[in-house]
């Protein structure tokens, strides 16, 4: 695994190595700069021309000229996003209570969690696994407090704003960062007591938390597997 991850490495320094030695020979654009430049490494067009002292229009018109398309909206809305700053910083060296903790948080948000890929949505009714979810973010994964955001689900014989006061207080999130609360009115009453603190969703705007969750879980998954194969447990 070591050889072909050096192998990449190598590969790719030198073809950044012939990206440099072609802007150096050249006074202007060649259409493999265009390619590593604006297509691989995500550079906008401005970003382009200003490495030879050009405007963002010339380098347009070198690619109409070439049949080289430029990218969509949404593509260069994407590229911004991945280019600015992370709003979390995962810690990297864990001691063995901070792994039970990861463990158990990335089990939680596998079974409890959104994945629509937006944001991170984390769902539930239990006081004890928000709690956990909440101490993980903030220790393991070092969010912004900021962009945390609380919507409670509850009854109509219940009241939200008692509710929203205990969530607030457990999770240590101000009120003003729970949205508006959805109430349904339509309901049995013998249901109410299964969750007498109503549900909240934990929500954090951030879709690299979201990803970096993901990619985590996968990670865990992948160590308790053999050859893609789900490892078979044999009891004592």
């Amino acid at each position: 695994m070591r050889r072909r991850v050096n192998s990449r490495s190598s590969v790719r320094a030198r073809e950044t190595a012939q990206i440099e030695m072609c802007m150096t020979k050249s006074k202007w654009l060649t259409k493999k700069i265009i390619q590593d430049l604006y297509y691989k490494q995500g550079f906008s067009a401005l970003e382009v021309g200003q490495k030879f002292g050009k405007g963002y229009s010339q380098v347009y018109k070198f690619m109409r000229r070439h049949n080289m398309p430029r990218r969509t909206p949404a593509q260069t809305k994407t590229i911004q996003f991945y280019k600015s700053p992370f709003s979390y910083s995962k810690k990297q060296v864990l001691s063995f209570q901070e792994t039970k903790l990861l463990n158990a948080t990335l089990m939680l948000y596998w079974a409890e969690g959104y994945k629509a890929g937006k944001m991170m949505d984390f769902v539930n009714s239990d006081p004890k696994m928000i709690s956990i979810f909440v101490r993980c973010m903030r220790k393991i994964y070092r969010v912004s407090e900021s962009r945390f955001s609380i919507q409670l689900y509850c009854y109509a014989n219940q009241n939200p704003s008692n509710l929203i006061s205990f969530w607030s207080n457990l999770a240590s999130i101000p009120t003003n960062q729970f949205i508006k609360p959805y109430v349904r009115h339509n309901f049995k009453l013998k249901k109410t007591h299964k969750m007498p603190h109503g549900v909240v969703h934990i929500r954090y705007s951030d879709r690299r938390l979201y990803e970096q969750i993901m990619r985590d879980i996968d990670k865990i998954c992948s160590d308790l597997s053999r050859n893609g194969r789900a490892v078979k447990y044999t009891s004592l």
